[in-house]
């Protein structure tokens, strides 16, 4: 890609940026003049945190745009092509851990359940939990890749799977596996694993990159859910707080 090309990109993004954050902004001014009244130095703090704002959101969108996006789908059309389908599922399995351990928002999530259940629910026992249900999902949606799987198949039994698991699960738990399911789609598991998804979809004989290839993040927000609400059950049964 020339620099031409390169700045075309940014300026794309930056215009992107603007149009999410302007209305905020004229939002705030509005509630500023009528109602807020806040003094010159909050005003001062909070454009400077706008500021960052916007600029952390056009550096994560150029790099997702000119990294993250196309090496997944790099990735995705390499283990595509390759003969023995099968190593899809450890490799989906690995990435899909990785891609969660790695997220912040998931570990930021962790440690305010620890901090708020005053050390009932331990940060690494969460960070795991959501690390290795993501994984176990890429896997599953991997196999439904290679052997056709229809999406349905395995997300209408999930929900209701985890409807099941709320009647027994420790109420604690409860609450924090939807939001879990929520965190853990972060921007590493929808511009990596998305794209790679997309790519091992359209590198396939028989495969639609629109019908095949989404559906993995929704598979992602399921398996946080259901993996919360195992160990919430486990702890109601068999752990108990004291083990936690």
């Amino acid at each position: 890609m020339s620099s031409v090309e390169h700045s075309q990109n940014l300026l794309a993004i930056v215009l992107e940026v603007t149009e999410a954050l302007l209305p905020l902004v004229i939002f705030f001014v509005i509630f500023q003049i009528l109602y807020l009244k806040f003094p010159s130095s909050q005003l001062v703090k909070l454009s400077l945190g706008i500021s960052m704002t916007a600029i952390g959101m056009i550096l994560f969108l150029y790099g997702v745009y000119n990294g993250f996006f196309p090496v997944g789908l790099e990735i995705g059309i390499f283990f595509g092509k390759i003969e023995h389908k099968w190593i899809l599922m450890p490799v989906g399995f690995v990435l899909g851990f990785l891609a969660t351990y790695a997220e912040p928002a998931v570990r930021v999530l962790c440690y305010q359940i620890e901090k708020s259940s005053s050390g009932y629910i331990r940060t690494k026992l969460m960070l795991y939990t959501l690390s290795i249900s993501v994984a176990t999902f890429v896997a599953i949606a991997m196999a439904k890749l290679v052997y056709g799987i229809p999406f349905l198949y395995i997300i209408i039994p999930g929900y209701l799977f985890a409807i099941i698991l709320m009647w027994f699960s420790d109420k604690d738990f409860i609450a924090i596996a939807f939001d879990s399911g929520g965190v853990a789609t972060g921007p590493m598991a929808v511009t990596f694993l998305m794209s790679m998804a997309v790519g091992v979809a359209s590198s396939q004989e028989g495969r639609d990159p629109v019908i095949d290839g989404f559906g993995m993040i929704a598979l992602i927000a399921l398996a946080p859910i259901i993996f919360v609400l195992i160990l919430g059950v486990y702890m109601r049964y068999i752990g108990g707080k004291d083990n936690v």
